[in-house]
């Protein structure tokens, strides 16, 4: 697996300079964005609605014009629809439509592929877009393109939550700070711990920032990893911020607790799966900090954040969530919908309109307790276990789901499958029937090869004879299951 060097020098190719002065612009547009964005809530809810609608409409219209896709799922719609009487869309029909879903009539699908095989992870198909793969949860993987437009409204929207986030969070109101010991010369400002092996939204919008300002001194920690040299390289590079799904800092503040990670952060973040209210509470604890939960997806990398309530705030200004029955009928506030469905008003070169995403959500009733004018969300996402195998001499040894799920999606190119613990000392993966001979093989050698290195040879792998088995309602399933019970 290729992994780039995040540069630490500043740059001095033309391509790099080029890369600076990009930045700079797209720093100033986010500035000017943040401003206003800023200003559009401190006004309100009427302001924030008509801002999105205003949005809305430019979107409908600049796909309607510009995406040949677009235009066909549209013949017949009055010219200005409202966004309830558009079609919905699904991940497979934008993916089969590729090269007449962009509105840039130059892009063709072979050609981003090539990229995907051979680009950098965070640099710029044809010199101009940022390119972003996700998973397939639902079977179907996908590829966005970002141009600079949505680059900065995304950079804005970090902005303005980081503005809008309480210096700490309650729980630690009242807790005497710890004695921050004095900061290393090589501790980083910030650390993502992440799939780092491929051009997935969160490493390559890492290493865009990264190569743009070495000054930084970003680092990027592969999640695959043992756990223990996932610790080691923490400790050595000593970042201010830690970036990480839920499940690896949930391991990480075990490892702190226990005192074998030694770090003083002054902000946690987390995203990419469901975080429960006590895992938070307990890496808070653990890490004596506040931690920032969002919400995002290769689709609209920021769609919310989290607050003090407990409650994700959708970026209701910069994008739209339709929480649907399976009839595509609207989910009342307090139930738990369907599925939800997501209008990107960010993007306009690869039009994200009423896309199915897959996410269950439940809409808060009124305003939230926190005082943000925002529509409030809970989510149920991406929920996989974090297995515990036992080693040769009856160690556990504690797996991340997303490396797990990433060795098979790279070594056998699945995205439909279920991996499930049946014992302490054995997985069983769940593929479809098609898939069960030559993509069964590849993903078995590449799994025992990788347990190899997390000190697990002697776990076993077998293929199941049952498929994968979708999970209620939405058809988004979980991928990663551990053991249940006790050994």
């Amino acid at each position: 697996n290729r992994r780039p060097t995040v540069p630490t020098t500043p740059p001095t190719s033309s391509a790099s300079i080029q890369d600076s002065l990009r930045v700079a612009f797209d720093q100033w547009n986010a500035s000017a964005l943040t401003a206003q964005t800023l200003w559009t809530r401190f006004l309100g809810r009427p302001a924030i609605d008509a801002v999105r609608d205003a949005r809305l409409a430019r979107l409908i219209g600049h796909a309607r014009q510009h995406s040949p896709l677009y235009g066909e799922l549209w013949r017949g719609l009055p010219a200005h629809p409202a966004l309830a009487d558009l079609p919905r869309v699904a991940k497979s029909t934008l993916m089969a439509s590729f090269d007449t879903w962009c509105t840039d009539r130059s892009i063709r699908l072979r050609d981003v592929e090539c990229f995907l095989r051979d680009g950098e992870i965070g640099g710029r198909f044809a010199n101009r877009y940022l390119v972003w793969t996700s998973s397939g949860t639902t079977g179907v993987p996908g590829v966005f393109l970002q141009d600079n437009a949505a680059l900065a409204a995304y950079d804005a929207l970090v902005s303005v939550q980081l503005a809008q986030q309480p210096a700490q969070p309650p729980l630690l109101h009242h807790q005497p700070a710890p004695a921050r010991r004095q900061r290393p010369p090589h501790a980083c400002h910030a650390a993502l711990v992440a799939v780092d092996n491929g051009h997935f939204a969160s490493i390559a919008s890492w290493r865009r920032i990264a190569r743009a300002k070495p000054w930084l001194n970003l680092k990027s920690i592969s999640v695959d990893l043992p756990l223990a040299q996932m610790v080691a390289a923490l400790d050595a590079s000593s970042p201010d911020v830690i970036a990480a799904y839920p499940t690896v800092l949930s391991l990480l503040s075990d490892e702190q607790a226990a005192g074998r990670l030694h770090l003083q952060p002054t902000g946690l973040w987390a995203g990419g799966e469901m975080l429960t209210g006590s895992a938070r509470r307990r890496i808070e604890q653990a890490f004596a900090c506040p931690l920032h939960n969002e919400y995002g997806a290769s689709e609209c990398l920021t769609i919310g954040y989290g607050c003090r309530e407990g409650w994700l705030h959708v970026n209701a200004d910069w994008a739209i969530l339709e929480p649907v029955e399976r009839d595509g009928s609207p989910t009342p506030p307090g139930m738990l919908s369907h599925t939800v469905l997501l209008t990107n008003l960010a993007n306009g070169l690869q039009p994200i309109i009423r896309y199915d995403l897959g996410d269950r959500v439940r809409l808060r009733e009124g305003p939230c307790a926190c005082g943000n004018p925002l529509p409030a969300i809970q989510i149920e996402g991406r929920c996989d276990d974090i297995v515990t195998l036992r080693a040769a001499d009856g160690a556990p040894v504690c797996l991340v789901p997303l490396a797990l799920t990433t060795v098979i999606e790279e070594a056998a190119n699945v995205h439909h499958f279920q991996l499930v613990q049946t014992a302490p000392d054995r997985l069983q993966l769940r593929l479809a029937a098609a898939d069960r001979r030559r993509a069964g093989a590849l993903a078995t050698r590449a799994l025992r090869a990788y347990l190899a290195v997390q000190g697990l040879p002697r776990v076993r792998v077998e293929i199941a004879r049952t498929a994968p088995a979708a999970g209620p309602g939405n058809g988004k399933m979980r991928q990663v299951i551990a053991l249940r019970g006790s050994d």
